[in-house]
């Protein structure tokens, strides 16, 4: 059997001590901060400097604000999901201007744009590359205009990428199954948008998404919890402009009416608006069951029963 080289054992070493956590041997305090500036090892409690020779990994220059940091940094953008490529590729800037901020000549300036022309056509290789940049981009629009952040945006691509690998594709449309992986994301990252909501910035109809959604979740085993009603209420209670103690006594109507078994079978922004329109009724905000019904995308009439059982399991009536 080879036994191992000093270097090794002298890695193992570094590793356990890395692992245990450092205590001070003046005070035994496990507060330890790290002086950046200075490369100390300092304890918080006592003052004790523990190392005083700690390797700098950081960049060896220095940026005060966004815009240094940015001018001065020589890597590129993280790897994304959101683009077909994941970003990897080259692009060819179209300031005509050379590394020192000079402008091109005329013969440079025709030859840069040969080359932008022959980059964005070898960007994508085959059809099935052009069609998965053309999913990804109404992923992108689509998230832009629900207002999501960049993680759903994330999720999406890769949903979207799963159910390409699966070939789940093949005889729906594309933009069918992006929307579906879009209301998917939502759901798994906790920032629930309705199907209508969905529905209005996509260009397929409300019945396709639906019908696809299910299906990509069925085939790709995404492990989705129903929408829990709460999540509307800061969105919707925002919209109306209602104060935060209307915010918690609709979460208190939703949880005392879940509790009552209630909640099973109903539309989530359905029994959401009923019970903002409860809580702003108890904390004198009145608003109206229409101003309620615009803001959450349901009738009128859905809030009318949502509020009266919530109101019965409340116990005022």
């Amino acid at each position: 059997m080879e036994r191992p080289s000093r270097q090794r054992q002298e890695e193992r070493e570094s590793e356990q001590q890395s692992d245990e956590t450092l205590n001070c041997p003046e005070c035994g305090s496990d507060e330890i901060i790290t002086d950046a500036d200075q490369g100390e090892l300092v304890c918080d409690d006592c003052g004790l400097v523990l190392d005083e020779q700690q390797i700098d990994r950081g960049p060896e220059w220095r940026a005060f604000n966004h815009s240094e940091r940015q001018s001065k940094s020589r890597v590129g953008a993280p790897i994304t999901e959101t683009m077909h490529d994941r970003g990897l590729t080259t692009t060819i800037d179209w300031k005509d201007k050379d590394a020192y901020g000079r402008s091109l000549s005329s013969e440079k300036r025709s030859q840069m744009h040969r080359l932008r022309k022959w980059q964005e056509r070898i960007r994508t290789k085959d059809a099935g590359e052009r069609n998965l940049q053309f999913a990804l981009s109404e992923i992108d629009r689509m998230a832009s205009a629900l207002g999501v952040p960049r993680s759903v945006r994330e999720v999406a691509s890769v949903i979207y990428r799963r159910a390409l690998n699966e070939d789940l594709i093949r005889g729906r449309s594309i933009e069918g199954v992006a929307t579906a992986a879009l209301y998917a994301a939502c759901r798994q990252e906790g920032i629930p948008r309705s199907l209508d909501e969905v529905a209005e910035v996509s260009r397929v109809p409300q019945k396709e998404i639906g019908r696809t959604y299910r299906y990509i979740s069925q085939e790709l085993g995404l492990e989705l919890r129903p929408v829990d009603p709460k999540q509307f209420v800061p969105r919707f209670a925002s919209s109306l402009e209602l104060s935060e103690e209307v915010q918690a006594k609709a979460t208190e109507i939703i949880d005392v009416s879940a509790e009552q078994g209630l909640l099973s079978g109903k539309s989530p922004t359905g029994f959401a608006a009923a019970a903002i329109y409860a809580a702003s009724l108890l904390c004198n905000e009145k608003k109206t069951q229409r101003e309620v019904a615009d803001v959450a995308q349901v009738t009128e009439v859905t809030i009318r029963n949502r509020y009266q059982e919530q109101i019965e399991a409340m116990g005022f009536r």
